[in-house]
C-alpha cells in the first residue's frame, strides 16, 4: 500500500497488538497452506476488523473464501472501515455487496488517511 505513511510502530510492537489485542479480542480466520499463512481475517461482532492476504496471493479467490467465512460467522451483517485510496479493496468490497455508509477525514485513525465505513447486510431471502 504505497499511500501509507511511514509506519509509526516496530515491528515488535506489531506483533504484540495482534498477539495480547486481536488475537484474544476477535474471531480469527487463518488461510494456510501446508505450513504458510496466506492470509487472515479478524471479526469482532459485526466488524470485519481485518482481513489482509499476502501481496502473491491477492486474486486468488483466498480473499472471497475469509470473506465468505467472515460473513457465515456474522450472518446478520458486516462491517468495515477502508482508506480512501485503497482502492483494491473497495473495489474488492464493493464486488461483494459492500455499500459506502459513511466516511471520514482521517483525524480518527493513526495514518491520518480520510477512511469509508462499509457495510455487507445479507437480502432477507438469505436469513
Amino acid at each position: 500500500m504505497p499511500y501509507l505513511p511511514p509506519q509509526r510502530r516496530s515491528h515488535g510492537e506489531v506483533t504484540y497488538w495482534i498477539r495480547e489485542i486481536v488475537l484474544p479480542e476477535s474471531h480469527t480466520l487463518v488461510a494456510v497452506q501446508g505450513e504458510e499463512i496466506l492470509g487472515y481475517a479478524a471479526v469482532r461482532g459485526e466488524l470485519l476488523d481485518q482481513l489482509y492476504l499476502r501481496p502473491d496471493v491477492r486474486r486468488t479467490g483466498i480473499g472471497s473464501r475469509l470473506l465468505g467465512a467472515a460473513r457465515e460467522h456474522s450472518p446478520d451483517g458486516l462491517t468495515l472501515h477502508v482508506f480512501q485510496l485503497n482502492v483494491e479493496a473497495r473495489a474488492f468490497y464493493a464486488h461483494h455487496g459492500f455499500r459506502v455508509v459513511g466516511t471520514d477525514d482521517g483525524s480518527g485513525n493513526m495514518e491520518n488517511l480520510p477512511a469509508l465505513t462499509l457495510r455487507w447486510t445479507p437480502e432477507p431471502a438469505a436469513r
